[in-house]
Order: structure tokens, then C-alpha cells, then sequence
């Protein structure tokens, strides 16, 4: 195999997960797949796995030997793969969405060089957009550049986050929320941490945080990096783990209020109950 430069590891991932929406889409429309929830109380469908395994065999058939880390395939080596080249997948995030009939769904494939994200894309089929980027060479939804907003202050900050499916660890979180409601403009939860980044990246949000997992993010860091956004770990992160792959405590942003949102969320956090 000849190495693929950048700009052509872009375009096959966005065909690939333009190909795995189109799978997703007819998957709705048919309505007979069955569900079932994973540990935690997290929901999966025969739709994730099937995409799952549409996405690993079109990454093999371009990229053969290359390591996939994948939500459906191969979740528990999360933070413990160290292949040089590593792609990592989410079929479907935004399962609940997807199964709720919701239009928050996307195919997130992020692509990592040791250690560093370089190339993602982020597929929303019932949306019709496809956010993609690849390393120093900026984002773009549907081909048109993208960049983030010129928020400058918390006032004017439209916050996206998430929650956990354990509901016994949703309760510390509501400290952030509060701190949010009360200095931000408002709160936005679509269900869909890839989204979420990419609606940072183009502006419609002005902040996201969240703890969530490598292959929700992957993607959607790259896109946001590469679009101007500041990304960035509330707190610091494990020396054995490469940042662009470390899911806890993310913080994603217009450049103008990175510091304040973080300052307003650690400040949360050290908040007595």
C-alpha cells in the first residue's frame, strides 16, 4: 500500500461515512431493528453494529493492518491502544436519538497519527452535513470553510453539553449547570457530543463541555481544532494518554471565552453542595 497523504485520508472517510448514513437513513425508514442497553444503561441497536462493521471493512479495504478503535467493536481498549496509526469510530452517536426518530445522529471517524488526531469527519445523514478536517488545513461543513464565533463573553456564551446514562453521576454535574445557567446566555443538549463539537466549530455554539468517549470526540476535536476553536481539558491529563484521545473534562470553545468558561466551571466544581 502507498501512503496516503492527509487530503486523501480525508476524502475516503468521507466517502465512508457518507456511505454508512446512507445505511443509517434506510435503517429508520425500514423501523425493524431491534434495541437493547449495554452496561450503564446505555442503549445500542443491530443498526450500530451493522454500520460498525460497514465502516471496519471499508477502513480494511483502503487502510489494511491500520489499528480501529471502535464504540461497538473494540471499546475496552479505549486509552490502552498505542498503535502508531489509529482510527477511531462511533457508527451512530446519538443512538437514543436515532431511535427516537431525532435528527441529532452522526457517523464520527477520527483518524490518529502517535497520538495526534489529524484527520476527522463528522456525517449528521438526516441533517445533510458533512463536517471534515485534516491537520493544517482547516474545517469545512459541506466543503465550505468553517470557523467559530466571536463570543467574548460568558453573557453571550450558548453552552452545549451532555450527561452521563448513570444517573448516580449525573448529580456533581448539576453544580456546572447551575454556574452555566446563571453567568451564560443559555444551554443547549442535542444528544450528540460529535455535533456538539462541530456546531463549536462553525459557530452555532459558542462552548461545549462534557466527559464523554474517545470515539465521541475524536473527530469532532480535529474539526473544531482546525476551524480555530480552542480545545482543551479542564483538568490535567494522565502523562501515559495522548491528549487528542483523553475524554474526561473536555473543553471546547471560541477563542474569547475559553478562560472565563473555564474559570466558571472549576470554580463550580470546588463549590460546596
Amino acid at each position: 500500500m502507498s501512503e496516503h497523504t492527509l487530503a486523501a485520508r480525508l476524502e475516503i472517510t468521507i466517502a465512508i461515512a457518507e456511505e454508512a448514513g446512507q445505511m443509517i437513513v434506510k435503517a429508520r425508514e425500514q423501523q425493524d431493528f431491534a434495541q437493547r442497553l449495554k452496561k450503564d444503561n446505555e442503549l445500542v441497536t443491530d443498526v450500530d453494529v451493522a454500520v460498525d462493521k460497514l465502516i471496519s471493512q471499508r477502513l480494511e479495504e483502503h487502510f489494511p493492518g491500520e489499528a480501529r478503535l471502535s464504540e461497538e467493536l473494540a471499546p475496552e481498549s479505549a486509552l490502552h491502544e498505542t498503535a502508531p496509526k489509529l482510527w477511531v469510530v462511533d457508527p451512530i452517536d446519538g443512538t437514543v436519538n436515532f431511535a427516537q426518530g431525532l435528527r441529532h445522529v452522526a457517523v464520527s471517524i477520527g483518524w490518529m497519527e502517535e497520538g495526534v488526531a489529524k484527520v476527522g469527519v463528522v456525517h449528521a445523514p438526516f441533517l445533510g452535513e458533512t463536517f471534515s478536517a485534516s491537520e493544517g488545513a482547516g474545517a469545512f461543513c459541506n466543503g465550505k470553510t468553517i470557523q467559530p464565533s466571536r463570543a467574548d463573553s460568558l453573557a453571550h456564551t450558548l453552552v452545549g453539553t451532555g450527561f452521563p446514562y448513570r444517573k448516580e453521576e449525573r448529580k456533581h454535574l448539576l453544580k456546572r449547570l447551575e454556574a452555566v445557567l446563571l453567568e451564560c446566555q443559555d444551554v443547549r443538549r442535542n444528544g450528540a457530543a460529535a455535533l456538539d463539537l462541530c456546531d463549536v466549530a462553525c459557530g452555532r455554539l459558542d462552548a461545549y463541555y462534557e466527559s464523554v468517549s474517545p470515539w465521541d470526540f475524536v473527530a469532532g476535536w480535529v474539526i473544531a481544532r482546525e476551524a480555530g476553536a480552542r480545545v482543551g481539558h479542564l483538568y490535567p491529563v494522565p502523562s501515559a494518554v495522548p491528549e487528542d484521545i483523553y475524554p474526561d473534562h473536555l473543553l471546547v470553545t471560541a477563542p474569547g471565552v475559553y478562560d472565563a468558561m473555564a474559570y466558571l466551571l472549576l470554580e463550580a466544581d470546588q463549590r460546596k453542595p
